[in-house]
């Protein structure tokens, strides 16, 4: 049994305002077709409905997998302490850490929906995404699975935008971006500059004319504070690249 979990990258992303410990923002997300993380279910013996996994990189005991299934006993101990009494999850990870394409979201997403499908759990997509965006902001998009989609709120208001994203090309430097230090910059030392209605403008505008026609630094509103927390975070120096989420990913239209 394998599952494919998609990375995203922002084509743009403005802080709103707070709401709580959250930062609140509006931002396109688009799902790549590259790189990808894999999920298997292996089939094991019976070690007592503990829940087993592997990952082919080093994971944090505490992850999004080990978080998602700790929400999915919520949901029906019995059925997933079963199916995990006689399965090994195995995590075959393509999409590189603190890079800014949401490789743990899509992790936890697509565990969820695997974990639905295989263990008969008969969850709607809305359910799902509630379940996911106590996990993180960004999983609820990978649940919806959109090629593109406008995200607002703390990343559980959702819209797919009907166009076909275009092909992108991708640099990552060997850099891990700490999404909470990212963001811990920005409340500290920029969250004056928010504004509610902040990439309102940009929801209807295709992300191809949206490339064409902002500056990576307007575009993103976390690439300044990657770039003072990271100064070794530098773009490709021919063409225009735009930093993805926290970064350290940099993007353009591929040519």
């Amino acid at each position: 049994m394998t599952y494919y979990a998609p990375a995203k990258v922002n084509i743009f992303l403005k802080i709103t305002g707070r709401r709580g410990d959250y930062h609140t923002l509006r931002s396109r997300f688009v799902r790549l077709k590259e790189p990808v993380d894999t999920i298997h279910f292996i089939p094991s013996r019976s070690t007592g409905r503990t829940f087993r996994w592997r990952a082919s990189a080093p994971l944090p005991e505490t992850n999004t997998l080990t978080r998602a299934y700790e929400l999915l006993l919520e949901v029906n101990r019995e059925k997933v302490e079963r199916f995990f009494d006689t399965h090994t999850l195995f995590l075959d990870k393509a999409i590189p850490t603190g890079a800014g394409l949401g490789g743990g979201s899509s992790d936890a997403a697509t565990f969820l929906k695997a974990c639905n499908e295989e263990i008969g759990l008969k969850l709607s997509t809305k359910k799902l995404a509630a379940i996911g965006e106590k996990i993180g902001a960004d999983v609820p998009f990978f649940i919806y699975d959109y090629p593109s989609a406008n995200v607002e709120g703390i990343g559980e208001i959702i819209h797919p935008f009907d166009e076909e994203p275009p092909a992108l090309s991708l640099v990552t430097p060997p850099v891990h971006c700490d999404t909470a230090k990212v963001y811990g910059y920005y409340r500290t030392h920029l969250l004056s500059r928010a504004r509610p209605d902040a990439g309102k403008k940009w929801l209807q505008t295709p992300s191809r004319e949206l490339l064409a026609t902002l500056s990576p630094e307007e575009a993103n509103d976390l690439y300044l504070p990657a770039k003072v927390l990271y100064p070794e975070l530098a773009p490709p120096k021919a063409g225009t690249w735009f930093l993805s989420g926290s970064g350290s990913t940099f993007f353009q239209v591929a040519l």
